[in-house]
C-alpha cells in the first residue's frame, strides 16, 4: 500500500509538472499574459491525465478517482499561489510541484475514510 502511494505521488507530481510546463510554453507562443493562462490549463489537463494514469495503473481504485483528482486540483492552487509569490528564484517552484502529489495523495486517503 505505501509503494502504491508513493507512485501515485510521483506521477502526479512529475505528470502534472510537465503539463505545467508544457502549457507555459505554448501560452507563451501566444502572448507574454499566456504564459499563467497556460500553466493553469496545463496543470488542470495535467492532474487529470495524472490522476487517470494512476487509476490505469491500478494505484488507486476507481471509486476514489473524483477525491484524488480534487485533492490533485487543490495542491495545484496551493503550489501555484506559492510559486506565483516566489518567482524571483527557481527552488521554491519547483519545489511546490510537490504539493500537488501531495494534495492528490490526501485525496485518496479521504476517499478511503469516507468509504470506511
Amino acid at each position: 500500500m505505501a509503494l502504491k502511494n508513493v507512485l501515485l505521488f510521483l506521477i502526479v507530481s512529475a505528470l502534472d509538472a510537465f503539463f505545467i510546463l508544457l502549457g507555459s510554453f505554448m501560452g507563451h507562443s501566444i502572448r507574454s499574459i499566456g504564459i499563467f493562462a497556460g500553466a493553469i490549463i496545463g496543470g488542470t489537463v495535467g492532474v487529470a491525465a495524472a490522476v487517470w494514469l494512476a487509476a490505469r495503473l491500478r494505484l488507486l481504485e476507481r471509486a476514489s478517482y473524483a477525491a484524488t483528482f480534487v485533492g490533485g486540483l487543490i495542491g495545484f492552487v496551493v503550489a501555484a499561489v506559492i510559486a506565483v509569490k516566489n518567482l524571483h528564484g527557481p527552488l521554491i517552484p519547483m519545489a511546490s510541484v510537490g504539493l500537488i502529489g501531495l494534495g492528490a495523495l490526501l485525496g485518496k486517503i479521504v476517499s478511503h475514510k469516507r468509504a470506511a
